[in-house]
């Protein structure tokens, strides 16, 4: 346990502006929402852990750059990045609609 804290400890500001949009921004959770809303061009940012299936990534990477929503990688697994969302469970990939008071579109920026 104690690695996966230290992983998620890595990405220290990216996890801290993750979890802000969280908490105060409007975010949808799963890999199948992420495509649609790629597709649809609904959503600002698009986050994909790195243990995301391949033609999953491939599939948003491709409507992403079709409606010019930013993709960012998670350095660490969908575990960690559940943790990182205080949500029980593996997030391969979430959709933020609105960052909320975080700044974590500068992140997708700096990419």
């Amino acid at each position: 346990m104690a690695e996966k804290v230290k992983k998620a400890e890595k990405s220290g500001p990216l996890a801290k502006a993750l979890r802000m949009a969280v908490e105060t921004g409007k975010v949808k959770f799963g890999s199948r929402s992420s495509v649609k809303r790629a597709l649809m061009g609904k959503a600002k940012l698009i986050i994909v852990s790195g243990n995301c299936p391949a033609d999953v990534k491939a599939d948003i990477g491709r409507y992403a750059s079709l409606s010019e929503v930013g993709v960012l990688d998670f350095p660490g697994t969908s575990i960690e990045l559940g943790s990182v969302c205080k949500k029980p469970f593996g997030v391969a990939a979430l959709a933020i609609y609105e960052p909320g008071t975080s700044n974590i579109l500068e992140f997708a920026k700096k990419k």
